[in-house]
Order: C-alpha cells, then sequence, then structure tokens
C-alpha cells in the first residue's frame, strides 16, 4: 500500500495530505493534529499505521499551508483559530466525499490537542456524515458551543498526569449527548511518550472506528 501525496484545493488554499487507501478498506479516518504539529509527526504517524494495519484508510491532513504555518511558529495564533481549521476539515471530508473512491467509505475523525477542537466542531456541522471521532489528549473546551450538536459516537482519551486535560475532557463529556466514551490512560502524559502509552492510543482507536465502521455498513 503506497502514500500518496493529496493535494485539495479550497477558495483561499491549496492543503496537502498523504493518503492511505488499500483496496478493501473500511472506512477513512481524517487526522486532524495539533497545536505546532503537522501531518509529518511521529505521534499520528504511528496511530495512522495500526489504523491501515486494522484495514482502515488514513489521512494525514495540514488544515494550515506551510506560509500559514511558518507565521504560525512566530504568532501561535492560527492553531487556536478553531474556525478556520474546522471550516477546512469540514471542506477536505466534502471533497473526500465528491470523489470515486472514497465516496461511499464511512468518515471518522482523529484530533489530537487543538485538532480534536476542530474534529468535533466539524462532526457537529457534518452530523451523521461523520460516524466517528477519536481524540487523544484533546482540547475539547475549545469546542465548546459545539459539543451538544455532535452526533457522532465520540471517544475521548486522556493521559492519566495530564490532569488539566483531563479536568477539560470531563467538563466537555458532560456536554456531549451522543454516543461517547472516555478513558484515562495510567501514568501517561500529554504526548503519551510513556513505554506503552501511544500503543494503547491506538488500540483504542482502532477498536472504536472499526466497530462504529462496521455497524455503518
Amino acid at each position: 500500500m503506497n502514500e500518496n501525496l493529496v493535494k485539495i484545493p479550497t477558495k483561499k488554499a491549496d492543503l496537502e495530505g498523504d493518503l492511505q487507501l488499500p483496496a478493501d478498506a473500511k472506512g477513512l479516518v481524517l487526522f486532524a493534529h495539533g497545536s505546532g504539529s503537522s501531518r509529518h509527526s511521529p505521534r499520528n504517524r504511528f496511530v495512522a499505521d495500526i489504523l491501515q494495519k486494522g484495514g482502515l484508510g488514513t489521512l494525514l491532513i495540514d488544515l494550515l499551508t506551510k506560509e500559514e504555518e511558518k507565521e504560525d511558529e512566530v504568532t501561535a495564533a492560527l492553531r487556536f483559530d478553531i474556525d478556520l481549521l474546522t471550516d477546512r476539515l469540514c471542506f477536505v471530508t466534502q471533497w473526500f466525499q465528491a470523489r470515486k473512491e472514497t465516496g461511499l467509505l464511512p468518515i471518522g475523525y482523529f484530533g489530537a490537542s487543538t485538532g480534536a477542537a476542530a474534529a468535533l466542531c466539524a462532526s457537529a456541522e457534518m452530523k451523521k456524515k461523520i460516524v466517528a471521532v477519536v481524540s487523544r489528549g484533546g482540547r475539547p473546551d475549545l469546542a465548546k458551543n459545539s459539543l451538544a450538536a455532535v452526533e457522532s459516537a465520540t471517544l475521548l482519551i486522556v493521559g492519566g498526569h495530564d490532569l488539566p486535560v483531563i479536568d477539560m475532557n470531563e467538563e466537555a463529556y458532560a456536554l456531549l449527548k451522543c454516543e461517547k466514551k472516555m478513558v484515562i490512560i495510567p501514568g501517561a502524559t500529554h504526548l503519551f511518550e510513556e513505554p506503552g502509552a501511544l500503543e494503547e492510543v491506538a488500540r483504542l482507536a482502532l477498536d472504536w472506528f472499526q466497530s462504529h465502521f462496521d455497524a455503518k455498513y
């Protein structure tokens, strides 16, 4: 299975993503990375690899252009522009839904940090078109006004030592009205760098997506 670079033209920017799509894919997971990261994030690529081995297609997408990323490195403003990230994630989703090879696939979102906020906001807008969402160390508090409108089955994963983010996720969890689950991984910090922590994230994500994609079929 070869990785393909895709360029998705939006009104104001051409976005780049890395697509892995097995011939018998049971669904497609779009990754929204976190603040200061990119589609080359080793953590998201690790999770994507596990999802691919589980028979799922993955798209690691940069929701900011290279020029915008350079600006963000200085200002750190665009990574918190959840409205912008949400609009672009929705556009990318619709772009893939309009393509012959991916249009019939169930779609899910995997969001990390601020990317999780964009994933939740986008799923609120896209409704049942997004089957499932997984948040890794996410900032769902940044999607507070959209949480009650989320209809996608949502899994929140947080590290046991990531105390401020646990509080944010617990508050967000209470606002979600969809099918939902929150898992705290003992001993893990925000980046899940501890031995076995990221493997557990990937396992949980794969199980969540597979079960909900299978139900969609």
